[in-house]
């Protein structure tokens, strides 16, 4: 309860005036992206995932993004997947330094997961980015997480999350991935890591036809769940400017 209270305490404070040098500037963006996967024959399986992220972008330095995510997969028709993921990432930025703050919330059925919270804050830096959105960038987040697990155990342990983020666009091309790296700061043979890449082929400036792909590796969930589950789905995605 205690996270899940400091949580909505982040995401709430999100809502209120920001001081910026201008006050006036305020830019909101959104995107949302549907796919899907459907094979038969050795396997038969069924998956859809959408994603969504609105940034709020405030004066000349700061930022408020919130992103979420839903999958939900069937195999042989049983229900395998069922996924929940919010981020909100408010960050300060000057020049190439950043400093982020993250609440996060997460549900997964695969790896048997009722209820994630985390917390944390740390800095970043943008080794290159331009106009036209592309970037190279690192951040390094100190987070603490709780989980509850279908079971009934739970756990809470201080991690370190290590992000890479890759922004790339060519014409009507682009290609975007994020890569974590989270250890727990007690056991580093306890560790998570979480890869999404997409690459878009833009047709009009705001609709896209999107192949995405996705990478989970846990090594410490309850006994009989998997550990690790790729993803490559087919979609399509809006975007504002």
């Amino acid at each position: 309860m205690r996270f899940s209270l400091l949580l909505l305490l982040l995401l709430g404070g999100m809502a209120l005036p920001v001081l910026a040098q201008k006050a006036d500037t305020t830019i909101i963006r959104y995107s949302g992206q549907l796919s899907g996967q459907y094979t038969s024959g050795g396997v038969n399986r069924t998956l859809f995932a959408t994603s969504h992220s609105v940034t709020l972008l405030r004066g000349l330095h700061f930022g408020a993004p919130v992103t979420g995510s839903f999958t939900f997969g069937k195999q042989e028709r049983r229900l395998r997947e069922r996924e929940w993921l919010l981020n909100a990432t408010p960050y300060y930025w000057k020049g190439r330094f950043r400093f982020y703050g993250i609440g996060g919330y997460e549900q997964s059925n695969l790896r048997g997961i009722d209820n994630r919270y985390q917390l944390g804050a740390g800095p970043g830096w943008a080794f290159y980015q331009d106009s036209l959105g592309r970037e190279v960038a690192v951040s390094n987040l100190l987070i603490r997480e709780a989980t509850y697990f279908q079971d009934g155990s739970s756990r809470t342990v201080s991690r370190s999350s290590t992000r890479l983020k890759v922004a790339y666009s060519y014409r009507v091309l682009t290609l975007s991935s994020t890569t974590f790296y989270q250890p727990n700061l007690q056991d580093f043979s306890d560790y998570r890591v979480t890869h999404a890449s997409s690459l878009a082929l833009r047709f009009t400036p705001r609709f896209a036809i999107t192949t995405t792909y996705t990478y989970t590796f846990e090594n410490r969930i309850p006994e009989g769940k998997p550990r690790d589950n790729t993803n490559v789905t087919i979609g399509v995605a809006y975007s504002t400017k």
